[in-house]
């Protein structure tokens, strides 16, 4: 649904199919064994249960491009200014385990795929996802290239929180104006303690107010007020932006997908803002 809007509304946004991650790529941030267990369908079913999925190969499939999006996304948000990943955002994955809806880290993987390939020495993760980033976190504690804000519920899942950089708990029923004025102190911190040269920003639709699975209370135009900070925060810095979905379980679907396509607009205009940037720089260097 989200594509179908996106293709139809925003005409000029070109839209590509993602490959899929390999195991030398997804092993830059996952256990080896791990990830050939999930891909045989060797999972114990403990395992399956963290995960909230039943494994099939098409699950693995997706999985892989959801992955391989991220990357797709990041890279060419640092060739033209900004990307969006329509899936994504699978932040409670581990290095050794599935969770949440989650089995690969994309988000983390595409991190390491940007460092080891040169391309950035630091990356910026804002997870505004209701629930806190606890695999993104996990597995990159002790890493100085990539820091992890996370934004969330405090007493929604997952019950036992990770340590993010920065983690902001907010209470249950919190709306639009503590969120915002959270959100603009967090970005604040993130200016004062690192210098990011990629933002991967987890865009998701669940801090809505009538989201099964939220528990917050932000209207549609505050989470547009949401991406709208956190852009102006990138086009400050002018950096380069790849966004992902992250979750979204309205009562209503077309509301998750409301939500959702107001980050894919946001992100569209900041890049005609660094594309407008980039084509004034290349002028003046003539």
């Amino acid at each position: 649904m989200l594509r179908e809007m996106v293709s139809s509304r925003l005409p000029q946004v070109r839209l590509d199919e993602p490959p899929a991650a390999d195991d030398s790529t997804l092993s830059l941030a996952h256990d080896r064994d791990y990830i050939d267990r999930f891909s045989r369908g060797d999972l114990s079913r403990k395992e399956l249960m963290q995960i909230g999925f039943p494994w099939s190969p098409e699950m693995v499939e997706r999985s892989r491009r959801s992955t391989g999006a991220t990357i797709m996304a990041c890279r060419h948000a640092l060739a033209e200014g900004a990307s969006v990943n329509l899936a994504g955002g699978t932040h409670h994955a581990h290095a050794h385990r599935g969770e949440g809806f989650c089995c690969f880290n994309d988000a983390v993987v595409a991190s390491r795929v940007m460092i080891s390939e040169g391309r950035v020495e630091r990356i910026a993760i804002i997870d505004l996802d209701v629930h806190q980033g606890n695999g993104t976190a996990s597995m990159t504690r002790g890493d100085a290239r990539i820091f992890t804000l996370s934004m969330h519920g405090a007493s929604n899942f997952p019950f036992v929180k990770e340590v993010s950089d920065l983690d902001v708990e907010l209470p249950d029923g919190s709306g639009d104006e503590p969120y915002l004025s959270c959100l603009d102190e967090a970005l604040v911190q993130l200016e004062q303690r690192f210098e990011p040269q990629l933002l991967i920003y987890l865009a998701g639709a669940d801090p809505y107010a009538d989201d099964r699975l939220g528990h917050l209370g932000l209207s549609k135009s505050g989470l547009a007020a949401r991406d709208a900070r956190v852009m102006a925060y990138a086009r400050r810095h002018m950096l380069p932006v790849a966004v992902a979905m992250a979750g979204g379980y309205a009562r209503q679907i077309q509301d998750s997908v409301d939500i959702h396509f107001e980050s894919v607009r946001q992100t569209f205009a900041h890049w005609q803002f660094m594309s407008g940037r980039r084509s004034h720089d290349r002028f003046h260097d003539r």
